[in-house]
């Protein structure tokens, strides 16, 4: 990860406040189904698109950019949403169609039945760059791994930040009695904290976690060496997809276009990542853009991996399908 020059610390904040990312929770109903899910399938078709503020959702923007979908076809909304609880609200609704998620959302959303299927991986850390990160705060002394056992850190409890944070810490050898997390949900909090050293640790995800680093927190872990934790997904309805699945392939040859451009020139998108307040604008010029990965689902080792660790923590009672769940059919052939 880089260090990066910002000294602004309200603006820090707010551009923190403008894309809080609170871990989704259970979908509290059914996902209904809406007009789309009855257009005949050789009529022309829109998909909404429920997208948070994270630097996940660059290939979709750049595909809508370069016109990826419309040559083939589509037309995709975007449906900004402020946190996960917000985006997980109008997929159950059935007011949008797809979205960025990850495996524990999926858990959530198909407990009881196959509600959503995940098409695609959306971004794996890589050994180059990471996607989750424990930070010390600078007062606390901690500069290692080892400096955490038994210190309280702070996370979104329940969420894929908790799950990342738990396996991380496990693979450096931790007891899971030496393994300590304290509820902290807003990011915004989590940062505030860790400067002034009222919490001691807090994991954030990138690039968050370069503007906690400049207050002067310290990186002590990351996911880089762990990609099979700190992934995210593309995930659609699933009514969607039963009566639209050449939609789904058009869709994702689109992304799967707009990765191999972002990959090769990724200086290309840099205003793209403003406009979209993906990266915040003192970040703008030294940000390194993550690569993207190509077409790829999550391996059923992965998936499993997160549902016992669900179920351990009483967040799911039973077993949930991962071929229900889980769908590589409509990726570009490589």
């Amino acid at each position: 990860m880089r260090h990066f020059r910002f000294s602004l610390f309200s603006a820090v904040l707010l551009f923190v406040l403008s894309a809080l990312l609170p871990a989704c929770g259970p979908a509290a109903t059914p996902v209904a189904t809406n007009a789309l899910s009855r257009v005949p399938t050789n009529a022309p078709v829109t998909l909404k698109i429920a997208v948070l503020p994270i630097i996940d959702a660059l290939p979709m923007y750049v595909a809508d950019l370069e016109g990826l979908f419309a040559k083939r076809g589509l037309q995709v909304e975007f449906v900004p949403v402020a946190a996960a609880p917000e985006r997980d609200q109008l997929i159950a609704a059935g007011q949008a169609d797809g979205m960025i998620n990850e495996t524990l959302s999926t858990f959530f959303f198909n407990k009881d039945q196959p509600q959503v299927q995940i098409l695609r991986y959306a971004l794996v850390p890589t050994a180059q760059q990471g996607h989750f990160f424990i930070l010390a705060s600078g007062k606390s002394g901690i500069t290692k791994p080892e400096g955490l056992k038994g210190v309280e850190i702070g996370v979104s409890q329940g969420t894929v930040i908790e799950y990342v944070t738990d396996r991380m810490l496990e693979a450096q050898g931790f007891n899971p009695d030496e393994i300590k997390t304290i509820a902290v949900p807003k990011m915004a909090d989590r940062m505030s904290l860790l400067a002034s050293g009222g919490l001691k640790a807090g994991v954030l995800p990138d690039p968050l976690a370069a503007l906690a680093v400049q207050q002067g927190a310290v990186s002590v872990l990351d996911d880089s060496m762990h990609p099979e934790y700190g992934f995210s997904v593309i995930s659609f309805r699933k009514a969607v997809i039963d009566a639209h699945p050449e939609a789904m392939r058009a869709f994702l040859a689109a992304i799967e276009e707009a990765t191999l451009l972002i990959n090769t020139h990724p200086e290309k998108y840099i205003n793209l990542l403003s406009d979209k307040k993906l990266v915040p604008q003192p970040l703008l010029q030294t940000y390194k853009v993550p690569a993207f990965p190509t077409a790829g689902v999550p391996t059923e080792a992965e998936w499993k991996d997160a549902l016992d660790w669900a179920k351990s923590k009483g967040m799911i009672a039973a077993d949930v399908s991962y071929t229900a769940s889980v769908n590589g059919s409509f990726l570009p052939k490589q």
